[in-house]
């Protein structure tokens, strides 16, 4: 493994805005497509199982290969591994956003997302081998923990203007001069590291951590999509949970596993993993329902959707780089319930909001949300890689990394579930509108605010 030790204090900040740019358009990437769906349809008119396939293919190539891309970062090389992947994401993005078929479509967004699985256990596991001092390290994962958890809620920031002004495609487009950049950069920058003893990698374990990951997601999301009465939903994520079951006893009896499970005894490690997930299981519900809070109910512009999420991100960069105060003030654990409590405080107050309430209370609630899942992401981040050998620092972060997937999945699935039932349930319509006009309105908000004009008395609305 290359030295890290005597690398210049320009040269270490340098590594990190390099990562966290890179983590930055993943996260972008991961939701910016759920804005450009009405363009999409509109263009391509897909299925509604195309159109899935669509906003899913992306998670699930992320979610399921990037084990298996931290190991081979470690063995190979973690900037070698980053760069490639750049130039991959940059081409993929190139097919996504001049796909003339829905088919071709989804094709690309699984290229991307395969290409995401290189960057992601790169970014910390090269920010991780660059700071080495604890105070310094600290510091930069909790600005590389902000910059992360914000990139999921920018989407929408970063697509609305463009798509306000240009073709669906453009939103993918962006990222090829983002990523030249990183690439040019972290070629001219990053030290590369790896494990100086790479062991043989374990080609059995490798499809069932894939499949068993992607069974385990696709069930989730289906569960948020058609309820839990499905065979589809108890089929596909059995068979992910026993895939991963197979998996991690496999890990324990061979030499080299792709995830060492001893790591999960460690209870900073395991906490780490734990905190990290719980916090976007909450995240990725907030940032769904207040999107389709300021685009259905407020009739905000995809622009002017963007914006107004943007507290959300700006508290993550607040405290992110505030992670070593907190630590030394409070301690790692009592840091990190403090983030917990932030968000679970921002959950309840979107019990306060309603159709006509001022903006600032709504912002309010994400800028608290935003406080914590930047104390809870950089300093989970942080101990995750501290209590990992620097040699397996790739491997690591590909399992921090699977849980946050599955973390997204199962907030949108769960409390996404719950919000649907909560709206169905409490949905008022006027006696006499047309019944496939009342379908769509039970169906989802976006279908109310549709059919709201056919109403009479009132605005379909609660």
């Amino acid at each position: 493994m290359t030295s890290t030790e005597h690398i210049s204090g320009a040269r270490k900040w340098g590594t990190l805005a390099i990562c966290c740019v890179a983590s930055l358009v993943l996260g972008i990437d991961n939701t910016v497509v759920n804005l450009a769906f009405p363009h999409l349809v509109h263009d391509m008119h897909p299925s509604a199982t195309q159109l899935l396939w669509i906003a899913d293919a992306y998670g699930f190539a992320l979610g399921g290969l990037v084990i298996v891309m931290g190991n081979l970062g470690d063995r190979f090389g973690r900037k070698r591994l980053l760069l490639l992947g750049g130039v991959a994401f940059a081409l993929a993005s190139a097919l996504t956003a001049e796909a003339p078929s829905a088919g071709l479509l989804i094709a690309a967004r699984a290229l991307q997302g395969v290409a995401a699985a290189t960057i992601m256990p790169s970014t910390l596991s090269l920010v991780r081998n660059a700071f080495t001092d604890p105070k310094e390290r600290t510091m930069a994962m909790g600005i590389s923990g902000g910059v992360a958890a914000g990139g999921f809620a920018l989407g929408p920031v970063v697509g609305g203007p463009l798509l306000d002004h240009f073709w669906w495609g453009s939103v993918f487009l962006i990222n090829i001069p983002v990523m030249a950049l990183v690439i040019g950069f972290g070629a001219a920058l990053l030290v590369e590291s790896r494990n100086p003893a790479p062991s043989r990698i374990d080609w059995l374990s490798v499809p069932l951590s894939a499949l068993g990951v992607v069974g385990v997601i696709y069930g989730l999301k289906t569960a948020a999509r058609d309820g839990l009465g499905q065979s589809s939903v108890w089929l596909s994520a059995g068979i992910g949970a026993a895939l991963l079951v197979a998996f991690v006893a496999r890990q324990r009896r061979i030499a080299n596993p792709l995830v060492d499970v001893a790591l999960l005894r460690d209870r900073g490690f395991s906490g780490a993993i734990g905190a990290n997930t719980l916090s976007i299981f909450a995240l990725a519900a907030q940032s769904l329902a207040a999107s389709l809070y300021f685009q259905d109910v407020r009739g905000y512009s995809p622009m002017g959707t963007g914006f107004a999420l943007l507290l959300g991100p700006l508290g993550a960069m607040v405290t992110g780089p505030l992670c070593p105060v907190a630590v030394k003030a409070l301690g790692r654990a009592r840091s990190v319930g403090v983030g917990l409590a932030l968000m679970a405080v921002s959950c309840f107050g979107y019990v306060l909001v309603g159709v006509d309430t001022n903006y600032w209370v709504m912002g309010g609630v994400m800028f608290v949300s935003g406080l914590g899942i930047g104390l809870v992401f950089g300093i989970s981040s942080d101990t995750m890689l501290a209590s990992t050998p620097k040699e397996r620092a790739g491997a690591a972060s590909a399992v921090e990394s699977t849980g946050t997937e599955l973390g997204g999945a199962l907030g949108i699935a769960v409390l996404g579930s719950l919000l649907t039932a909560v709206y169905r349930d409490r949905l008022q319509l006027p006696a006499g509108l047309p019944a496939q006009a009342a379908a769509s309105a039970h169906e989802s908000v976006g279908g109310a605010v549709a059919v709201a004009p056919a109403c009479r008395g009132g605005s379909g609305r609660r």
